[in-house]
């Protein structure tokens, strides 16, 4: 039997029930049609829509009038306006223009369609049909050189897709289908995740979704009353972990989606219990779409979604390591995960974490994703990172830990993380930062996290205490301690590198007083922090934990020789 050509707008529904959520106020299915219907004809007769609409509702109006017009909507990685410039200059015959629901956002000069919901339009009788083969968008990624990568999506391979996570869901939920329930996401409709899970699983699943994106743990906590149960909350650990935290009342919800990170046992357990729903995460990529799900306090394994299968390659991958790869169902060709897997079944497995993200240290092997698992599962971080610096000149790298964590000193995160860590992977430095530079979904890209790192270390006052140290040698053998003049060298590079500071002392600083307080011991970080004291400069000399004191003083103007 041969796959149909065309496949329908919104899956099999009642056209009067409601479709979306506004405000509190429902849109029933024949009017989202009607609506999308006569946007549709306000369209270019050509062209490659870049849907930058905030509000969900407008996202999937636009989303179905492009979709009606025939035109592939492009969804680059942002909306800065360089990357849609880019887009209108990428040699494409059919020229990029801009849906918006801000009419002062800047485009970048594209032809600006502003996307308003016809309140007169006819509401639909029928649901019409999409030519399976339409790419209907085109997802756009920035690989390692910058340049977008883009990944065609065909309407019917997106049908197939939405179609088993829908079924997964509601057997999930204990549910037939997925009719009634209104999806809530904190992640936006441009993101991959957020467009398969909100609005996608709402046209294509037969739910209904929410026109809001809250972000706030009160506000969310509000949207999720201004919807009828059964509800549903898409978000990602991150902003789960913040609602958690922030101790707010929330209505009941049935299902929980999470995606982007892998999850901890303890969070979801704790969401599950908060809200009295199902937590389920999704695993996918962008080149295969979802791949697969699994109930988080059910245990570590994922299962694949509808007709995907998984399997390892039976040669390893160019660069000598493991490759796996999903294929079936809207997956037609072999394609590779970007994650190193332990196979169960063809149907079932294990994730170790992301190909790039394996580390080696001393010999052992790991995953950043399982490092950040573990460190976020911690009581009292409240957000936290692995990063991986250059190799030193000895050939050996230790893992660097950034946390949100008020209430732990560096000392206790790193007592925590030696219960599930091997030693190699316990980081010897564990920086307290405010926060750390998430995207909206929540992720922390490599790229954004080396330079957020590297900004961190070389932040002025901030200096580690190898056990290479040079002053190490020969200052009491068997237990070695860093000598006094060692610390007040920190202090003088610290003072170097405040020139403000630095020239209230004149060309010669001198050191007028100093306390040495506790003994500096190998493998410390040590932070000095610098004030105006009068004339002079006060000192004071920290381990990077704030567990205590080494040193404090003042530096004076001296008088040149």
């Amino acid at each position: 039997m041969s796959a149909p050509t065309a496949l329908p707008l919104l899956a099999a529904r009642d056209l009067a029930a409601p479709l979306a959520w506004r405000r509190g106020v429902p849109v029933s299915a024949a009017a989202f049609l009607g609506q999308a219907q006569a946007l549709a004809q306000t369209l270019p007769a050509a062209g490659r829509p870049i849907n930058l609409c905030q509000d969900r509702y407008r996202f999937g109006l636009g989303l179905a009038a492009a979709l009606l017009r025939g035109h592939t909507s492009l969804m680059p990685p942002n909306a800065l306006p360089e990357t849609l410039r880019a887009l209108q200059a990428d040699g494409d015959p059919a020229p990029a223009y801009a849906m918006v629901d801000d009419a002062a956002l800047d485009v970048g000069g594209l032809q600006r369609v502003f996307i308003e919901p016809r309140e007169d339009a006819a509401p639909a009788t029928d649901v019409p049909l999409i030519p399976a083969a339409l790419e209907a968008v085109r997802l756009l990624t920035s690989g390692s050189t910058g340049a977008p990568q883009p990944h065609g999506k065909r309407w019917g391979a997106l049908v197939l897709n939405i179609g088993a996570e829908a079924e997964r869901l509601a057997a999930l939920c204990g549910r037939p289908t997925l009719a009634g329930l209104t999806l809530l996401g904190t992640v936006p409709a441009q993101h991959s995740y957020g467009f398969e899970s909100t609005v996608l699983l709402a046209l294509l699943g037969g739910a209904c979704f929410d026109a809001g994106r809250p972000f706030y743990p009160a506000d969310i906590a509000a949207a999720l009353g201004t919807v009828p149960a059964p509800r549903a909350l898409v978000t990602t650990p991150f902003h789960l972990k913040t609602l958690l935290l922030a101790g707010v009342a929330l209505p009941p919800v049935d299902l929980l989606l999470s995606a982007t990170a892998p999850l901890s046992p303890q969070l979801a357990q704790q969401a599950e219990v908060a809200t009295g729903g199902t937590l389920v995460e999704i695993y996918g990529c962008t080149e295969a779409g979802q791949v697969a799900t699994r109930r988080t306090t059910a245990g570590e394994t994922w299962h694949t979604l509808g007709a995907l299968r998984v399997w390892r390659e039976a040669q390893a991958d160019a660069a000598g390591g493991e490759s796996f790869l999903v294929q079936g169902g809207h997956v037609i060709e072999p394609t590779p995960l970007a994650d190193v897997l332990e196979i169960e079944s063809p149907t079932h497995f294990r994730l170790l974490g992301r190909a790039n993200d394996l580390i080696h240290v001393a010999g052992k092997r790991s995953s950043l994703a399982h490092l950040n698992f573990h460190l976020n599962r911690i009581a009292g971080v409240d957000d936290g990172a692995f990063w991986m610096p250059e190799e030193r000149a000895d050939g050996i790298a230790r893992p660097v830990a950034f946390v949100v964590a008020p209430t732990l000193t560096a000392r206790q995160v790193i007592e925590a993380l030696r219960e599930h860590l091997e030693p190699a992977f316990v980081p010897r430095r564990v920086l307290h930062v405010p926060a750390l530079p998430r995207e909206a979904t929540g992720k922390l890209t490599a790229a954004v996290l080396a330079r957020f790192a590297q900004d961190a270390l070389a932040a002025g006052g901030r200096y580690f205490v190898g056990a290479d140290h040079p002053a190490f040698p020969g200052h009491f053998p068997g237990q070695p301690v860093l000598p006094g003049v060692a610390v007040l060298a920190f202090v003088m590079r610290a003072l170097d590198e405040q020139p403000e500071l630095r020239q209230r002392l004149g060309a010669v600083p001198q050191i007028n007083n100093v306390k040495f307080l506790s003994p500096v011991l190998p493998e410390t970080a040590l932070q000095v922090l610098l004030q105006p004291q009068g004339s002079g400069v006060g000192f004071e000399v920290r381990r990077e934990d704030g567990a205590s004191v080494v040193a404090k003083g003042l530096l004076t103007a001296g008088t040149p020789a």
